[in-house]
């Protein structure tokens, strides 16, 4: 079998294909991510590479132009090599982390005070503590088993009767008591069937126990290092103007290794499917994860030994996943997962880093598109416990919805697609360096005026700035209230192209990807088609429970894309509801958020099924009121204008403006 070497810049790794494989194979294979929102269907267009040296055949696409293709741009899902080679890929086939990072850092609560805003009635009384004991040596007067004797001090000295043992601390239980001198520190977790003793150190390392909680996304995998041992302080300590919480040590996020076989949970599920594909994305995610691990480790400078404890939450899919199970059956009617509360696991059985005494407790799910994500944004943001009605939102490709109460909680899956994202769309790109952001138009000239990720030259658009675009196009009545461009409008901005009519964002000399970044009538209707999903869901909510968006008393809006919606900009599209400003509140990252306070507070492990299984899952994909919905909300905003009386007015007053001007 031939093999070919594969030289990427400006990453300058070299890796082998196979006969027949094409280079977003070889990249997948090797861990080099780039861009690929269709898994290498050839349908997005996005995976665009530069060949600098070597031969590879290669099929046409309508995304490269031919003056494009002469200058070696092609697409890696359609290449194959045939020679060694030498490859660039371009910024904009690239994963930028750094301001993924700085994204996620800003739209995650951290504080541990913060935490006790959203949920009352708790205290630091984590699942997994340390106890230090000094035991009497055995003597011939004395010469019960070592697992009595220290069974029998922890009773005398903390009072815990009835604790079982884990097998591996058995194993090496002797020589740790004799080499610490009898002077050890237990780790013991409260289980259902009373208290389990899971570590013996040498020692006093009360000290030291900690705990990683983990988001993982479908895109993204966030993670924090907590305190267990010092976290009963909730004040922040001060410096300058700036506020450090005490009790995260460490945290990072990286992008899910995942993203190369596929931008949303459905073409992962199919990918699963393939011979090798589910224990190949299982072993990418734990390599995300232990990336994320390593790098949480040097930072805090902690030693791993210590680590006692994991927590992860992600939604239906990626929980199967991280856990070797089949998904199959999520996509399929009538969507049934393998199971949606999860018994505990070890982590090392899973490929995960830590010492073989630290299990993983995993968030409940509640159906195949309502995941622990979803529980733990509940859980985290305190919606359990409220007396007021509250929409719970997670804005995504598969957008979540909650509405309840501390007596009620329904909920809906609605599948957005990955506009929000950046997906189908033409320019759309993830939130990196130079990802357009925001977008202001003026409405005398026309002209736009943008801000872009990183303050550089524009590369794409992301969600945010895609959110913001279509609703400076509406306000400034450049499109109608169907998303179309209207034709009577003098500016060379909008043009025909492609059989439809756009808008000429940046042009090729003001972007560094050397052509002009547009938005296009297509792009216009995948975000209308995202935005009606959302809101439709959100409809039927509230009318199986018989109430209104008026009855609502607080709009909780989580994930990190969440936090960079501009409010109005989103209600000018109708993507969120025409209600006051003041009933909208970001929690950031809700997943972490509840992931984290289920880390400090061992009294939620129940609470969190509880919530799961109180949690009324409504289907959508079958429900012909949510078509109605739908339909009703393909408009801008709405065809009901009535649910948007601000919205309107608004629209109204700008327009008769623009007419006198």
């Amino acid at each position: 079998m031939t093999k070919y070497k594969i030289k990427f810049l400006p990453i300058d790794r070299i890796c082998l294909s196979e006969d027949g494989e094409t280079v977003l194979e070889a990249a997948m294979k090797s861990g080099i991510h780039i861009n690929a929102s269709c898994g290498g269907n050839a349908s997005c267009g996005k995976c665009r590479i530069k060949v600098l040296q070597g031969y590879a055949p290669s099929g046409v696409h309508p995304e490269i132009s031919e003056s494009e293709y002469d200058s070696g741009i092609r697409l890696a899902c359609l290449t194959t090599p045939h020679s060694d080679m030498t490859i660039e890929v371009p910024l904009e086939s690239q994963v930028d982390r750094l301001v993924l990072k700085k994204r996620n850092k800003a739209s995650s609560i951290l504080s541990v005070s913060d935490i006790g805003e959203f949920v009352a009635g708790w205290d630091v009384d984590p699942a997994v503590t340390k106890k230090y004991i000094e035991l009497e040596p055995p003597s011939l007067d004395d010469n019960i088993s070592d697992l009595v004797r220290l069974t029998r001090a922890l009773k005398e000295k903390y009072g815990i009767n009835g604790i079982s043992v884990d097998f591996k601390v058995l194993e090496r239980l002797s020589v740790v008591l004799r080499d610490a001198g009898w002077k050890v520190t237990v780790a013991i977790v409260q289980i259902r069937e009373g208290y389990k003793l899971i570590d013996v150190e040498s020692g006093n390392t009360v000290e030291k126990n900690y705990s990683i909680v983990i988001d993982i996304g479908t895109t993204t995998v966030c993670a924090q290092l907590l305190d267990l041992a010092n976290c009963s302080v909730f004040k922040l300590q001060t410096k300058g103007d700036t506020a450090r919480d005490l009790c995260t040590l460490a945290e990072s996020s990286d992008y899910n290794a995942q993203i190369s076989y596929g931008e949303d949970v459905i073409s992962r599920i199919m990918y699963s499917q393939k011979k090798g594909g589910l224990k190949k994305l299982q072993q990418v995610v734990i390599g995300t994860i232990n990336s994320l691990i390593k790098e949480l480790i040097e930072i805090s400078c902690v030693n791993a030994e210590h680590i006692s404890q994991m927590v992860f939450a992600g939604n239906t899919t990626m929980t199967h996943i991280v856990l070797g199970l089949d998904p199959k059956y999520i996509m399929l009617s009538p969507y049934t997962p393998v199971a949606t509360i999860f018994p505990t696991v070890r982590g090392e059985a899973l490929g995960i880093n830590v010492k073989n005494h630290v299990h993983i407790y995993f968030f409940p799910c509640v159906a195949s598109y309502v995941g622990g994500d979803i529980v733990a944004g509940v859980l985290g943001s305190g919606v359990f416990q409220r007396d007021k009605t509250t929409l719970f939102m997670d804005i995504g490709t598969n957008g979540e919805i909650v509405l309840g109460n501390k007596d009620w909680l329904v909920c809906a899956s609605c599948s957005a697609g990955p506009a929000f994202e950046g997906g189908g769309i033409k320019f759309g790109m993830r939130a990196g360096r130079g990802a357009i952001e925001q977008i202001r138009i003026n409405p005398s000239t026309f002209e736009p005026m943008t801000l872009t990720i990183g303050r550089v030259k524009p590369m794409g658009i992301c969600g945010s700035g895609l959110i913001d675009l279509v609703a400076e196009l509406i306000e400034v009545g450049l499109i109608d209230q169907n998303g179309k461009f209207k034709r009577d409008v003098r500016t060379n901005r909008i043009r025909e192209g492609d059989g439809r009519h756009e808008y000429v964002v940046c042009f090729a000399s003001e972007t560094c990807i050397d052509r002009d970044i547009v938005i296009t009538e297509m792009d216009i209707d995948n975000l209308m088609r995202a935005k009606a999903a959302m809101y439709a869901g959100c409809k039927v909510l509230l009318d199986n429970v018989g109430l209104a968006f008026n009855d609502v008393d607080m709009v909780i809006i989580s994930g990190g894309f969440g936090h960079y919606i501009d409010l109005e900009k989103a209600q000018t599209i109708g993507l969120l509801p025409g209600l006051p400003m003041n009933k909208f509140i970001f929690v950031g990252n809700g997943s972490l958020l509840g992931a984290r306070l289920l880390s400090f507070c061992k009294g939620f492990l129940n609470e969190t099924e509880k919530i799961a299984k109180t949690m009324i899952n409504v289907e959508l994909s079958n429900n012909n009121k949510f078509m109605d919905e739908y339909i009703a909300a393909m408009f801008l905003p709405h065809t009901n204008q009535e649910e948007f009386p601000d919205v309107m007015e608004k629209l109204k007053n700008l327009l008769n403006a623009n007419r006198k001007k």
